[in-house]
């Protein structure tokens, strides 16, 4: 059985160097400079290479605001129109994702609010039994296309998600404007909370995913989610969850059912996150967003 390798499933952003040494013990940045955070994010609104492995960990803002604006206070922020949930890799953790926002620039972004929730810590078998940050088991890696699966650990962390679309809903955002994305570990729980929620979402994005389940699942599929559309990337270099296991998954979702599934393959792109991708995603979450 292969072993977990540094940043395995976790996300990376394009140049930077690794912060952590191990996925194991994954290394939290408890606090950054002025001048560091923003030498950081002049770096990253400048940098046209990839978004990749592990960019440290970044503080929660003291109070959530709609677009990720920060420092307004939560009782004077308008309602959020849309809501985006990012679910992160194997060893990786929410706040070490939340610099994804500063791609979503666009005004009609102003009023969504974002959420990057982390994985609770559990044995994972991929990795010795040694705990780790993690959805569900992982029994080894590469994944490939007929990796094992372990669909009870599955359906407990979808559960978890839909509580939390649960309450956006409640709080007013409207299913069809809500998105859910993850990457990697992250990305397979995107498209299993996608296709098990009873109403039609905004949309789920998957990157380097694959299909958390067997085919078994298909007739628990509620119609409903059978109309949210799925974009699916991956890149074709990827040596951590194989190319395969990407492309084997809108023939899965053709068998289900689903009525939009777009696909796209990334020559030379390993286990990681390009600028184009999320690009991508901006325009896509863009183009489905409801006034």
């Amino acid at each position: 059985m292969a072993n977990c390798r540094r940043g395995s499933t976790g996300l990376a952003i394009g140049g930077l160097p690794p912060i952590t040494t191990t996925i194991v013990k994954p290394i939290v940045l408890l606090s950054l400079t002025g001048a560091v955070l923003s030498l950081f994010f002049l770096w990253i609104s400048s940098n046209s290479s990839r978004v990749g492995l592990h960019i440290g960990g970044w503080r929660r803002p003291m109070t959530e605001s709609a677009g990720g604006g920060g420092g307004v206070p939560a009782e004077t922020m308008p309602p959020p129109r849309a809501f985006i949930l990012w679910l992160h890799g194997l060893g990786d953790s929410g706040p070490a994702n939340e610099p994804i926002k500063s791609f979503f620039t666009s005004r009609e972004f102003s009023a969504t609010r974002w959420s990057f929730p982390s994985a609770p810590v559990m044995p994972v078998s991929c990795n010795g039994g040694i705990s780790m940050p993690s959805w569900f088991d992982i029994h080894e890696i590469p994944i490939a296309a007929d990796a094992p699966k372990d669909e009870e650990g599955v359906m407990k962390a979808v559960q978890n998600v839909h509580r939390i679309i649960d309450n956006e809903v409640a709080a007013g955002v409207p299913p069809e404007n809500i998105f859910l994305c993850g990457f990697s570990q992250g990305g397979a729980l995107t498209l299993a909370s996608v296709l098990l929620y009873p109403r039609r979402l905004g949309g789920g994005a998957i990157f380097s995913g694959w299909v958390p389940f067997n085919s078994s699942i298909i007739e628990k599929i509620p119609q409903d989610a059978k109309k949210t559309p799925i974009i699916w990337s991956h890149g074709m270099a990827d040596k951590t969850v194989l190319f395969e296991a990407g492309q084997a998954g809108p023939p899965f979702l053709q068998a289900a059912g689903i009525v939009s599934c777009e696909f796209k393959a990334y020559p030379g792109l390993a286990h990681s996150i390009s600028t184009k991708e999320l690009q991508s995603l901006e325009s896509w979450i863009k183009s489905r967003l409801r006034t």
